[in-house]
């Protein structure tokens, strides 16, 4: 007795060893990256030109997620993202997801990551109205991996219809319904971020309270602003700070001319983000419009009074590349414990998941097996033990544990040759 209750008093120790990690997001609309149209041409939308100014912005952010709208349909462009922007001066661990073009658009989507901090699991369309909206999964890289304490980020990124006008705004509407009610369909509420040129004049749009006040059906997957800046964004010198479009007032024929007069591009968070419930949290005002400094309401960014919200170069870039700003925040990643141990080879990945008061748990296995599924209380004591059926792949498994105190638990797979796994649970 005195041995198991000083092993639970082991585990119990490193349950409460946890690192912390930031992780800083970008969304950035690059404007015809290699699309070349009437408008804007190699002359004054140059995709090598570009490669330049992104490259200057992107080694200002340092960003570890960067997701873009508006790169041509065609790999070569996403690869010179890769090789001529990210993976410069040394660096080599930026990766990016695969092409996806269902919709037929001429710009699409595109997802880079840094390899070093986040693991790619997988991407799906989650639909393809106007224009493909994707979805990207990563996991954060950590040794915690190793004892089953997998945090997942789920991305999705989206361009929704332009213009105004009652047709673009229904447009604007069932792309994004589309998508809430595929997350209903197909995932399990967690760590999700929302980004994107949505293309909103105002909060009220069907399209954007599809996102942050959506039907019961799919609440569960509510976002958030997360600078909660609801409005008339449109040419209203009130949201001044929060413009991303349009940078010039005179256009470059190529870009949008005006000045800066709307809030198109966002980050939105999942409530477990806000919350930080799920190990990944939102860091407070670290959100902003990278190059806005609320001084350049209808004019350039460029011009008098000096913006001095990013170095000389920086804003210069941002002035030239695109007609859109980036978009920026950051992520407090809390790791689960360092000191559980893990020896079940055929299991790829484990990691509870919550929705509401149910919990699941999520399982990649290697093969079709039984595994018996303990839930430990921190003095030792199983409170549930159950046996259930893996098949090869992903399996979602939901636990029993709405008789269970709030509190934590340690949660235990092991199989008939000893092979075990334990990771965490809070109720």
């Amino acid at each position: 007795m005195i041995k198991h209750l000083l092993s639970a008093l082991f585990l119990a120790f490193f349950f409460q060893v946890q690192a912390q990690d930031t992780l800083v997001v970008m969304h950035y609309n690059l404007l015809n990256y290699g699309n070349y149209t009437s408008y804007c041409t190699s002359s004054n939308n140059n995709h090598e030109q570009k490669d330049i100014l992104i490259k200057t912005i992107a080694d200002h952010v340092s960003p570890h997620i960067f997701t873009v709208n508006e790169i041509s349909q065609y790999d070569f462009y996403h690869n010179r993202i890769l090789t001529n922007v990210l993976n410069t001066d040394g660096k080599n661990y930026f990766r990016r997801a695969e092409v996806t073009n269902i919709a037929g658009s001429s710009i699409i989507n595109g997802f880079f990551y840094d390899s070093r901090k986040l693991v790619f699991h997988s991407q799906r369309v989650a639909q393809s109205y106007i224009r493909d909206i994707n979805v990207y999964t990563l996991y954060y890289n950590h040794e915690s991996l190793n004892q089953g304490d997998t945090i997942y980020i789920h991305c999705i990124v989206a361009h929704l219809k332009a213009s105004s006008g009652s047709s673009n705004e229904q447009a604007r509407s069932a792309m994004t319904n589309n998508t809430m009610n595929w997350l209903k369909n197909n995932m399990v509420p967690g760590n999700f971020l929302m980004m994107g040129d949505f293309n909103l004049y105002t909060s009220n749009e069907p399209g954007y309270q599809n996102l942050i006040n959506p039907l019961p059906a799919t609440q569960a997957f509510r976002f958030y602003d997360p600078v909660n800046k609801p409005g008339n964004w449109n040419n209203n010198s009130s949201f001044a700070n929060w413009h991303t479009q349009s940078v010039s007032a005179s256009g470059s024929g190529c870009q949008a001319s005006g000045g800066m007069d709307d809030r198109f591009d966002f980050i939105l968070a999942s409530e477990k983000i806000i919350q930080g419930s799920a190990n990944v949290q939102y860091i407070n005002d670290s959100y902003h419009a990278l190059g806005q400094d609320g001084m350049h309401f209808n004019t350039s960014i460029n011009v008098s009074p000096q913006n001095t919200s990013v170095p000389g170069n920086v804003l210069e870039a941002l002035a030239t590349n695109s007609d859109h700003l980036p978009v920026v925040l950051k992520l407090k990643i809390t790791t689960g414990p360092t000191g559980l141990r893990n020896n079940f080879s055929e299991i790829i990945s484990a990691t509870v998941m919550y929705s509401g008061d149910e919990r699941y748990l999520n399982i990649n296995s290697l093969k079709e097996q039984i595994v018996r599924i303990r839930i430990f209380d921190l003095a030792g004591s199983v409170i549930i033990s159950q046996e259930v059926y893996l098949s090869q792949g992903n399996n979602t498994i939901q636990i029993a544990s709405e008789n269970l105190a709030k509190g934590m638990y340690l949660l235990n797979l092991s199989d008939q040759n000893n092979s075990s796994l334990t990771l965490k649970m809070v109720r």
